[in-house]
């Protein structure tokens, strides 16, 4: 699948005319957690391509698995555990490697397969993730893992900056981990989120019109590569209303624990990246949408929805901030954070007496209440999980509490104004909710700058500041709601405890 997908894009491109001879750099953004086993029959043939064949047609028996694991693989608990397990705790994995162990993440994937193919195992000559796949395939031998990547496997000490010993270890059940590290390439991970790996394969020079001198930097994860959509400063976030939402921050702070992400920053030595992935987004949303009647404009199918979002006062309380609260759990699918199962939980909170009580027809007005609770949860539980990331601002602005400098949404739910607001109301930020406008390919946009960064940068200079140079923040970034606004702003943190007794109470149901 990964190279039809190479082998499409190109034909395409060429088809439309594009001179490939002018590009002078590539990075990629690649499925993050993915992993791809080669052979040594397959590492052969990735140096001697023949341009007069596709890349499938040549490489399609260059694996020793023809099956790529990727992040909505959930086969691995038993693994997980065995990660959260080795040293010691889920806290302390999440120190090292900057997560807790995760059904998706490279590493208890690796050891799954490990113990399920052993054969295939022996005879895997290197393992790739998706991002590295794609920089090989244009390099023409095996590329290392990017810098920030590679913290999405469990296996990385992000602070030593080195594999851990412990963890390879528990991967390749042995203390003898030489193997494993010839497997993973372990002794080149590049600091350098731009350096140049090499140049284009000889196959594209000559199947494309690549220029030879065209260079290839480490392609990084599609999160990683969101993050470089815009010369994001610290304490900005980026919130990707999707299918799945996703929150990410660029942060000088590492300060890991088992309910987040944290990796490096995919090109800036000294910042991390800070995640929240959960996995109902928009298609819980989309169900709660579903529950009411239909928009009087078929083309306009989240018009009541916005409607009665924009009309149902915050948290569904009357007009005293310290009246109850209406917070809900919205979960079609199971979910990561927390970590339960699918299901829809409503409760009644009493900030006063930090009481929870059940709901009933007279309490909770199914499904209008549903609408804005659903909204409000995903944010609320955002701002949980990064309240101790951000920073009360400096200036005249530094009476303020701690909140981010701007929101960017980006995803398919951006465009849902109601959201928008809400969003702001919950999150606070300093300057207020932006739309960062470069339709659904942020991840896309991301490695392009990465490889203009890698290809024009002067020495010493950070992506932020060769970026902001050239960036027209008029043209892709629109304010589309205001951020902190006092008092309510201060109802949401009292929420915010509301929800956190909510998740225990449904964690320990």
């Amino acid at each position: 699948m990964w190279l039809q997908a190479i082998d499409h894009v190109l034909k395409r491109f060429q088809d439309d005319g594009i001179d490939f001879s002018r590009v002078r750099g590539i990075s990629g953004a690649g499925m993050q957690h993915g992993s791809v086993y080669w052979s040594e029959k397959g590492e052969h043939a990735l140096k001697s391509l023949d341009s007069s064949s596709s890349l499938e047609g040549q490489l399609g028996d260059a694996f020793s698995h023809p099956y790529s694991p990727n992040w909505q693989d959930a086969s691995t608990q038993q693994q997980c555990d065995a990660f959260d397990n080795h040293l010691g705790d889920e806290t302390r994995l999440a120190q090292v490697s900057g997560s807790k162990a995760h059904h998706r993440f490279t590493g208890p994937q690796i050891l799954r397969f490990r113990t399920k193919y052993p054969k295939k195992y022996e005879q895997t000559s290197r393992i790739c993730l998706v991002s590295s796949l794609l920089a090989s395939i244009f390099l023409g031998t095996i590329a290392p893992y990017d810098i920030s990547d590679v913290c999405g496997m469990n296996l990385w000490d992000i602070k030593t900056g080195t594999w851990d010993e412990q963890l390879l270890s528990l991967t390749a059940g042995s203390s003898d981990t030489s193997n494993l590290k010839r497997k993973l390439g372990a002794a080149d991970v590049p600091e350098d989120g731009g350096a140049c790996l090499g140049n284009i394969s000889p196959y594209f020079v000559q199947k494309y019109g690549f220029d030879r001198s065209c260079a290839i930097a480490p392609s990084t994860g599609d999160n990683p590569s969101t993050l470089l959509a815009l010369p994001l400063r610290p304490l900005d976030a980026i919130v990707s209303l999707g299918t799945s939402t996703t929150f990410l921050m660029s942060t000088p702070h590492y300060k890991p624990n088992p309910a987040v992400h944290f990796m490096n920053h995919p090109t800036t030595p000294g910042l991390y990246m800070f995640m929240l992935c959960y996995k109902n987004g928009g298609l819980a949303r989309e169900q709660v949408r579903d529950s009411l009647s239909r928009s009087a404009d078929p083309s306009e199918p989240w018009q009541t929805f916005d409607q009665v979002a924009s009309s149902t006062p915050p948290l569904g309380q009357a007009s005293d901030p310290s009246s109850p609260m209406k917070i809900g759990l919205f979960f079609p699918r199971p979910e990561i954070v927390p970590n339960v199962r699918a299901g829809t939980w409503r409760f009644i909170y009493k900030p006063r007496t930090k009481e929870l009580l059940p709901v009933d027809e007279r309490t909770w007005n199914c499904p209008e209440d549903d609408v804005r609770a659903i909204i409000e949860s995903q944010l609320l539980s955002l701002r949980l999980r990064s309240r101790d990331l951000v920073e009360s601002p400096t200036g005249q602005n530094a009476h303020l509490p701690p909140q981010p400098r701007r929101i960017y949404l980006v995803g398919g739910g951006s465009r849902n104004a109601a959201v928008a607001k809400i969003a702001g109301e919950v999150l606070g930020s300093i300057e207020g909710v932006y739309r960062l406008d470069v339709g659904e390919n942020a991840c896309a946009l991301g490695a392009a700058y990465k490889a203009v960064w890698s290809v024009e940068r002067k020495p010493g200079q950070s992506f932020e500041d060769l970026i902001g140079e050239r960036w027209k923040e008029d043209e892709f970034v629109e304010k589309i709601a205001e951020g902190y606004q006092e008092g309510i702003f201060e109802r949401y943190g009292s929420a915010v405890e509301g929800l956190d007794l909510v998740e225990k109470e449904v964690l320990r149901g």
